[in-house]
């Protein structure tokens, strides 16, 4: 299988995700070849003509303002991707590398930056060669582009820095040596056109948002096993009433749960509770009923907690799939225009409020697994369960109590990464960069994002089948939630004696909530 990259054609999230999960490799077709090649040579005849651009023959950044004959521009580019890549920490994996590379050929086969063919064909052969270059996470601005994470790969690309091959850790010329592929010789522009742009955070963002697409997918089924597993009424997800709001993303979620909850005998019928009370009125006093008549707002305002959460990440992936088709450095030479265009595409404020956006929704959807396992574990909300779903030896033994003490610690973690990175700007460059993105921070900080929300959505899954099985098994579980519970009986077993869980979350996480499920319905894109 390979990855075609094709002239006025997007590449979608998902074949980006695949790809760069399953190390696929990528070709461009013929047509966008030819406008590769087209941009480079109308870039050639305005050297030609002596017309001043941008890293062609000026210098870079905070010397944007001496000129540099072409006769230098080898040394030039190659200094400026040796002077930019200043990132620390530890080195992204190679998923996300690709993820980046990958991003960055996408934007360079549109044809505007002014790549030659020769050079854009050798980073292709390295994407294709299973050559990783080692990228630190740490220290993007984020809008003259990722200058920092793109310049780890642009240096491989010249036989420079150090890359992984086959688990090996090598330098880039040896790497470059060992997968056949001569190094990149760079001319004027070429290596601006490598590092200026937004495929850092792109890459990084896209391979989030797909995660946090399945967690929110497959969450929707552990709400319904939740509502199940707390004897949650379901005529609030009754699609009739969503109707009397405009707000797609909440009849969306409603509908989903209204239709995987219609079969269940473990869920409450709403008018079986009214008719019970009606049976418990009194003429002349008022008295405790034994139910309430409504249920607490983390079981009925479902859909209007997850409703925002799934329109906003339809929003997030709209923003990355548009970044990731664009032409996002600079300058940018569009030979249909027989022009060159001085420009702030690279700027990611976009991508940083995008993934903004990412951890509000996923900080959201921890808040409402945390108060989901509250009322699991404690026994005055639970609807009958034992306290900390311990029915057997209680007191003796503390059964879910600790499980608690991650996900509080983990919800409140999140909460204090949902402020933005997109506002923290901060000058450099002698204030020519003087206001910048932090995207590709935004990016990292809703992967840790993510991490924290699935784990504790992992330990909600756990409390509701211990919940399920204390009320007599999943015989009365609705066909929609049967099957998550089954796989996660294959993971986890009923917890009749105190041992330690982290395991088990560890591999509900792994196995149920970072891979979209097969059997189960996906949430409308």
């Amino acid at each position: 299988m390979t990855l075609t990259v094709k002239a006025n054609q997007s590449i979608t999230l998902e074949q980006l995700d695949a790809a760069a999960a399953g190390n696929v490799p990528v070709e461009l077709d013929t047509e966008v070849w030819q406008r590769v090649r087209t941009s480079r040579e109308t870039l050639e005849k305005f050297v030609e003509n002596d017309r001043v651009i941008y890293g062609v023959n000026t210098s870079m950044g905070g010397f944007v303002d001496w000129l540099v004959p072409v006769s230098m521009a080898r040394e030039l580019q190659e200094n400026l991707i040796n002077a930019v890549a200043t990132n620390v920490g530890q080195h992204l994996d190679d998923r996300t590398v690709r993820a980046i590379m990958l991003s960055r050929i996408v934007s360079l086969s549109r044809g505007n930056s002014a790549i030659s063919p020769a050079n854009l064909e050798k980073l292709i052969q390295v994407y294709n060669s299973g050559v990783v270059p080692c990228v630190p996470e740490k220290g993007s601005l984020g809008t003259s582009g990722d200058l920092g994470p793109l310049a780890a790969i642009a240096l491989v690309g010249v036989g420079q820095w150090k890359a992984r091959l086959d688990g090996e850790v090598l330098p880039g010329a040896d790497a470059l040596a060992k997968a056949g592929i001569e190094p990149m010789t760079l001319s004027f522009k070429e290596g601006l056109a490598l590092i200026n742009g937004t495929s850092g955070m792109v890459g990084l963002g896209s391979l989030v948002f797909s995660r946090a697409r399945r967690l929110l997918d497959t969450y929707l089924t552990v709400s319904a096993l939740s509502v199940e597993g707390l004897r949650g009424m379901t005529k609030p997800f009754d699609p009739r009433v969503h109707e009397l709001k405009p707000h797609l993303g909440q009849r969306e979620i409603a509908k989903r749960l209204w239709d995987v909850l219609k079969d269940s005998s473990m869920a409450v019928n709403e008018l079986d509770t009214e008719t019970a009370l009606a049976g418990e009125m009194e003429e002349d006093a008022a008295k405790l009923a034994s139910q309430p008549i409504e249920d607490a707002y983390s079981i009925r305002c479902t859909p209007q907690i997850l409703g925002p959460v799934l329109d906003s990440m339809k929003q997030v992936g709209a923003t990355l799939e548009g970044e990731l088709n664009s032409s996002n450095d600079n300058p940018l030479v569009v030979p249909e225009e027989n022009d060159v265009f001085h420009n702030g595409h690279f700027h990611g404020q976009y991508v940083s409020m995008a993934m903004d956006h990412l951890v509000i929704s996923l900080a959201t959807l921890t808040n409402l697994a945390n108060r989901r396992i509250d009322r699991f574990l404690d026994k005055s909300n639970s609807n009958g369960l034992p306290a900390f779903l311990c029915r057997e030896n209680p007191g003796l033994r503390l059964g879910l109590m600790g499980g608690q003490f991650m996900t509080a610690s983990l919800t409140a973690e999140t909460r204090a990464m949902a402020m933005p990175m997109s506002i923290q700007s901060l000058t450099s460059t002698g204030d020519f960069q003087d206001i910048v993105s932090f995207g590709f921070v935004a990016a990292r900080k809703a992967r840790e994002a993510l991490d924290n929300a699935t784990y504790v959505v992992a330990f909600e899954l756990l409390c509701a089948c211990q919940a399920v099985d204390i009320r007599g098994g999943a015989d009365q579980l609705s066909s929609g939630t049967r099957r998550l519970y089954e796989r996660t009986r294959e993971l986890v077993p009923y917890l009749d004696h105190d041992v330690t869980i982290t395991d088990y979350v560890e591999a509900i996480a792994r196995e149920i909530l970072s891979e979209r499920p097969a059997a189960e319905a996906s949430v409308s894109r």
